[in-house]
Parts: structure tokens; C-alpha cells; sequence
């Protein structure tokens, strides 16, 4: 039986994906050969490539708005690099919520001015700053939607004229939104998408070009575009993975079904951290509370050792929070059943009765 997992990362998976994944390792497409063996030149993977690049556009509703969808390697990592490398001329602005708005804002600072318009860090980042303004002169803004380590989610997004790029690594296709309203959206594929090996970037092509250094090829998102995401080898397998993943979402009734669930998963776990007197949840403000990642601790250490044997002996897996935080995290992303949420609130309910 699988083990319920609540893994920050590489994601959970649906068990109809890891099956057609599995099938195509060994024979894909009928062509007795493996997915990993075929040119990724040859008609078969520029269908699967091309297949998910369009569901991207699909599901997130930017089909036809001056959008591309690009399947590119070096996780959010490199995006950090990219976005400024390929749209700092002068200045830009960064929200501070995290360990990855730090390392996005340390990658960007080597090409020109950075302004951090707000921050949580004053109290370890459990909680999402309000009452900022985007300066009107910046080349964009830039913030992350989700925050794994600290559990934190933006739910309200400023407006702004300025170009806006968001790092919706940990949450895209996970809850409905404008996406329009967003220049570009870089996602590592590992969280809510597919195997580690893969980002997705949706990038507005009238915002590119502006830059006057010149960017190397590999760095150069107008590059990729022109080669349709096939400028250098792809991730064969996670693309595949990650196309399996987005028609098994599509399947489901898009990101309007998928958040339905989410919402009933993140309602049932945290209803009984605020109900449970052994349990007190890491982030201050129930509105700034990811959906995605549920970060929590007990009340009392002392009950450390029989609420780890007891979630371990009911098959829980990666529930041990970030160093940063301490305690546990829930990650619960779109292929998480609730049955397994249920699990784990039948075992915080379980430590109550033994205490």
C-alpha cells in the first residue's frame, strides 16, 4: 500500500500518471522503444512537448493573450538568474517573503539596483507583508506566490502597470486566479507538476527585449521561443511526466475542480490544528495560510516521540518541517487524496486521546 505522502518536494504524484509514466519507460507509443531512448527531435516527444506547452497556456487561460509557455531545465534556481538577466536594465522590485525571494533577490542584485518594497522577516517569515507600494519606475516587481518553508500564501495580489513576474513554483494550477495579470510565471515542476527536471516559464513576449546587455543563448527566453523550447536537449521524462500531469488535471475539470479539493483538504487539516490543544499553527494570520504547505508544532515537545511513531505507523511520509522552522509541514499538493489528510487529522486526534 503507498504511503500517504506529504513530501514538500519532489510532489506527490496521481497513480494514473506514475502508471502511463511507468508504461512509456518501457515502450512508448508503441515504437518498442523507451520515452528515454527516442530522439527528441523525432515527431513523438515534439507532440508530447508541443502537447504540454499548449495545456499550460489551456488550464492557466492565456491562450491567444501574447503569451508562450516554455518547458526549461535549472529549476527556479536559474529563473532567479533569467528574469533579471533577461529584464533588470535599471532597477526592480521584490516582495520579501522567504528563502526564495532571498536567493531570487540575490541573483538579481548582480544586474542592477534592487529596491525590497516589503518583508516579513522581522518574525521569521510567518507572515505575508500588507501595506507596500510598487514604485512606478521599476523594470518590474517581483514576488513568490507560495512560501514552502513557512507555510505562508499570497491571496491578494497588488495591482500594477509596472511588469509583474511571479515565482508560482509551489502553487501554480493549484487554485483559480487572473493569471493575465502576471508577465511571466516561472514554476519548477517538482511541486505540483512532475518529476524534478523541468520548469515551466510563461512569459508575455512583448516584455522581452528590452535589455541592453547582451543575454548568452541559454539565458535568452526569446531563444527558446524561437526554437520552441527544443534550443538544447529537454528533460525527456519530466516534460512527458509534467504534459501526463496537465491532462490528468484537465481531466479533473481544470484548476476550478482541483481547488474545490485543495480547499477541502486545507479546511480539514486546519480545522483541527485550531481545534487541538496539542497543536499550534506556525503562521500568524489564518488569511496568509498556504493551501499548499501547512506548516504547525506542537504545544508540548514533550509529546514529540509518540506523535512521530504514531503519524510514521499510519504510513505518513515527509511531515518533518523545514530546519528553518521547526515542527511539522503538510505539503498538500493537487494529487494529495483527502483521505490522506484525513489520516493525519485521525492521528493528531489520536494524540489527543493518549495525552
Amino acid at each position: 500500500m503507498k504511503k500517504h505522502n506529504f513530501s514538500a518536494g519532489p510532489c506527490i504524484l496521481p497513480q494514473s500518471v506514475l502508471q502511463k509514466a511507468s508504461e512509456a519507460i518501457l515502450n512508448f507509443n508503441n515504437l518498442d522503444l523507451s520515452l528515454v531512448e527516442i530522439s527528441h527531435r523525432s515527431k513523438d516527444f515534439v507532440d508530447v512537448m508541443e502537447n504540454a506547452r499548449s495545456l499550460s497556456l489551456e488550464l492557466l487561460g492565456l491562450q491567444n493573450k501574447g503569451y508562450k509557455a516554455l518547458f526549461l531545465q535549472g529549476g527556479a534556481s536559474l529563473e532567479f538568474l533569467m528574469v533579471a538577466y533577461n529584464l533588470l536594465e535599471k532597477k526592480a522590485a521584490y516582495l520579501n517573503t522567504g528563502t526564495w525571494a532571498n536567493k531570487a533577490i540575490k541573483e538579481a542584485k548582480l544586474f542592477g539596483e534592487l529596491i525590497e518594497v516589503a518583508s516579513s522577516k522581522d518574525y521569521n517569515f510567518n507572515y505575508i507583508p500588507k501595506n507596500y507600494s510598487i514604485p512606478s519606475d521599476v523594470d518590474y516587481f517581483h514576488c513568490t506566490s507560495n512560501n514552502t518553508i513557512f507555510g505562508t500564501q499570497i491571496n491578494h495580489f497588488l495591482k500594477t502597470d509596472v511588469v509583474k513576474v511571479c515565482d508560482m513554483s509551489s502553487d501554480i494550477f493549484s487554485r483559480q486566479m487572473d493569471f493575465s495579470q502576471f508577465d511571466l510565471i516561472y514554476a519548477g515542476a517538482q511541486k505540483n507538476m512532475g518529476p524534478a527536471g523541468t520548469t515551466l516559464v510563461i512569459v508575455k513576449e512583448e516584455i522581452l527585449g528590452k535589455v541592453s546587455r547582451t543575454i548568452p543563448s541559454m539565458l535568452d527566453y526569446r531563444v527558446h521561443i524561437g526554437k520552441d523550447s527544443m534550443f538544447n536537449t529537454p528533460a525527456v521524462f519530466p516534460v512527458y511526466v509534467s504534459m501526463l500531469t496537465l491532462e490528468w488535471l484537465k481531466g479533473l475539470g481544470g484548476i476550478s475542480a482541483i481547488e474545490k479539493i485543495n480547499n477541502q483538504k486545507a479546511t480539514l487539516l486546519y480545522s483541527e490544528i485550531d481545534r487541538n490543544p496539542l497543536f499550534k499553527g506556525f503562521v500568524t494570520d489564518k488569511e496568509d495560510r498556504s493551501k499548499m504547505n501547512a506548516t504547525f508544532n506542537l504545544t508540548n515537545d514533550s509529546f514529540s516521540e509518540t506523535f512521530n511513531n504514531l503519524w510514521k505507523e499510519a504510513g505518513i511520509n515527509g511531515l518533518k518541517g523545514h530546519r528553518s522552522v521547526g515542527g511539522y509541514r503538510a505539503s498538500m499538493y493537487n494529487a494529495l487524496p483527502l483521505e490522506s489528510v484525513q489520516v493525519l487529522v485521525d492521528v493528531m486526534k489520536e494524540l489527543e486521546r493518549k495525552a
